[in-house]
């Protein structure tokens, strides 16, 4: 009994010591010497989702199928939805804990990836529990659960005080929203039937607010959290909702923005009541906008098409390895009619992090 408990602490520090060293990269971001983070954990939608999707039979939300992850790891569909690397795996690269974020339920996940983070996020996933339920998506509060899992599975590695630091100190990446607004409220228009754009936000808020909350009970205390970018100047809502000559959705821009402003103003609030919580408002929105709308600045050729297919409606099973491809997705804004390149989301990251990386340090 002594022996096994000698080799069962010999098996956590070596897993410690892996977790620590060996994965690491170089990051982009330098952090302080005396800022230790250790991991990243990421909740949300198809911006971050890097596979969660992948087994779930009944949703549609998947990419685990070519073209999608050809520029990835040798050109390998993961359920990334992209050409390649998405905003989950590119901020720890840049803060140089591992190449890439592994979704949780990887069925090829290591337990040492446990120790750097892993990903709940699930495309089609939303504030708005009606939004995972139309996708069959994992939802905020099945994320949440995951969490849960990840948490006595990490303690039964490393120990309880290890863990706690761990979750007491690592970054949470939340990225939601954009599903609910582009998806349930103006496509679907499920909600519209209850609920005015104010109203509707106000009920997207409550429940981000309720997540935060969870989060923060669990140890959470670093949140970076990414406002809804302009949904409206998507290929698919142009192609949708911009009239014939295809023109930014300005009635969806603008209930994002609503959105955006009540969420910015719940995030200040939270963290005057739990002084304590480094929970960060992210604007990408104004950012991503700037990329579409002058696109050639950024040395672009396409702005209002994704690179597979037409690039107007294609998105997961519409873009599949039967349809064509533009020339080279390196002058593209989109990958598909909804989620931008790879070399987009690089070019948005980086300046990201090392924008608000201060503030939660």
């Amino acid at each position: 009994m002594k022996l096994c408990c000698v080799w069962c602490l010999f098996v956590r520090c070596i897993i410690i010591l892996l977790g620590g060293v060996l994965w690491k990269t170089e990051g982009v971001v330098k952090l302080p010497a005396n800022v230790s983070v250790p991991a990243v954990f990421v909740f949300g939608d198809s911006i971050v989702d890097t596979g969660n999707n992948n087994d779930i039979l009944l949703t549609t939300a998947k990419c685990n199928f070519p073209p999608y992850g050809k520029d990835f790891m040798g050109g390998k569909a993961t359920g990334r939805f992209s050409n390649g690397k998405v905003p989950s795996d590119l901020i720890v690269e840049d803060l140089g804990i591992k190449e890439f974020l592994p979704a949780y339920l990887d069925p090829n996940l290591k337990s040492s990836d446990l120790l750097t983070g892993v990903n709940f996020a699930s495309g089609g996933a939303g504030y708005d529990s009606l939004t995972s339920q139309t996708a069959s998506a994992i939802s905020i509060s099945g994320q949440v659960d995951l969490f849960k899992e990840y948490i006595g599975k990490l303690k039964g590695l490393v120990g309880e005080e290890r863990a706690n630091f761990i979750i007491n100190n690592s970054f949470y990446i939340i990225v939601f929203g954009s599903n609910d607004i582009s998806n349930t409220y103006f496509l679907s228009r499920i909600r519209q039937l209850q609920y005015d754009v104010p109203s509707y936000t106000n009920l997207l808020l409550q429940s981000a607010s309720n997540f935060f909350k969870e989060l923060y009970e669990l140890g959470a205390r670093r949140v970076a959290i990414f406002n809804i970018p302009p949904l409206g100047c998507i290929p698919f809502q142009r192609t949708a909702a911009g009239g014939i000559e295809r023109n930014c959705a300005q009635n969806i821009n603008d209930a994002a923005r609503f959105f955006n402003a009540k969420l910015e103003d719940q995030i200040d609030s939270f963290n005057q009541q739990f002084p304590d919580a480094r929970n960060v408002y992210i604007d990408v929105y104004t950012p991503l906008l700037d990329i579409i709308l002058n696109y050639q600045k950024y040395g672009f050729k396409v702005g209002n098409r994704g690179c597979c297919g037409s690039g107007i409606i294609e998105v997961v099973a519409l873009c599949n390895r039967f349809v064509p491809l533009c020339p080279n997705d390196l002058e593209y804004v989109f990958w598909d009619s909804f989620h931008p390149t790879e070399i987009v989301y690089k070019t948005l990251i980086s300046p990201i992090v090392s924008k608000y990386l201060s503030k939660f340090l």
